[in-house]
């Protein structure tokens, strides 16, 4: 299938302290590159060659001098700008005229994960009209958005719940078929103000259509000094796969 590739790199980056002062913390190290290549090499390994980037407009212009044009990664990137931090589905809806009418990969650009992001697409083609999310069993499950399951159906989503009926978080890695846009448009922000993701694959499970896979090797955020040092020690003890 052709998808496009969306990478959110939005963000204040506030929990990383002065780390974040003055560089997005999607451009600090994890390994020997920064922390925004890692979600590009995984959306080229599956193939994906047209990417979006989201991030505030403060930050655009050290995006665009880092990576240019994605050539040297192999691919062609497009930038978008957030103009204010309104959630992950408001940066997501940046990309609507980009992505058109094909299926779109997002990936949070503050994840780290092991694996290959090409197996779960193939399997998003057995239901192509479905929104896809990954998931993966978590010790601190308050801090994410979660899945509730029963047997394999997701049957509940939470975003940050105080008491988690899960530890089944949802990774920041989603694909959803071209629709996903006309629900953005139809969101309203949450008591945070922000545009959730959370409530827009809640809309697909309340359609039927929301569909899971599961992590098999480490995954983590990176946007605490905690969870940083621990995507660095991750990466460095056992390279992700590409």
């Amino acid at each position: 299938m052709n998808y496009c590739g969306v990478v959110l790199a939005g963000g204040k980056g506030t929990r990383l302290g002065e780390l974040t002062r003055v560089v997005n913390k999607h451009l600090l190290p994890v390994g020997d590159e920064p922390m925004v290549y890692h979600p590009l090499r995984k959306l080229v390994g599956a193939g994906v060659r047209d990417i979006l980037l989201v991030s505030g407009p403060e930050s655009l212009g050290d995006f665009i001098r880092q990576l240019g044009s994605g050539k040297a990664l192999g691919c062609s990137l497009t930038y978008r700008a957030q103009d204010e931090p309104g959630g992950i589905a408001q940066a997501l809806g940046l990309a609507e005229s980009y992505c058109g009418d094909r299926p779109c990969a997002v990936l949070l650009g503050d994840n780290v994960f092991h694996d290959a992001l090409g197996p779960l697409l193939q399997r998003t083609i057995q239901n192509s009209d479905h929104a896809w999310i990954a998931l993966k069993q978590v010790h601190d499950p308050s801090r994410y958005g979660i899945a509730e399951l029963q047997g394999h159906r997701i049957v509940a989503l939470e975003e940050k719940p105080r008491e988690p009926r899960s530890d089944l978080a949802i990774a920041g890695i989603y694909v959803f078929p071209p629709e996903v846009f006309a629900l953005i448009r139809q969101a309203k922000p949450s008591a945070r103000g922000e545009w959730e993701i959370t409530d827009i694959n809640r809309a697909f499970l309340e359609q039927g259509r929301l569909q899971h896979v599961f992590l098999e090797g480490y995954w983590t955020d990176a946007g605490t000094p905690e969870s940083l040092d621990l995507a660095k020690q991750l990466v460095k003890s056992t390279p992700p796969l590409f």
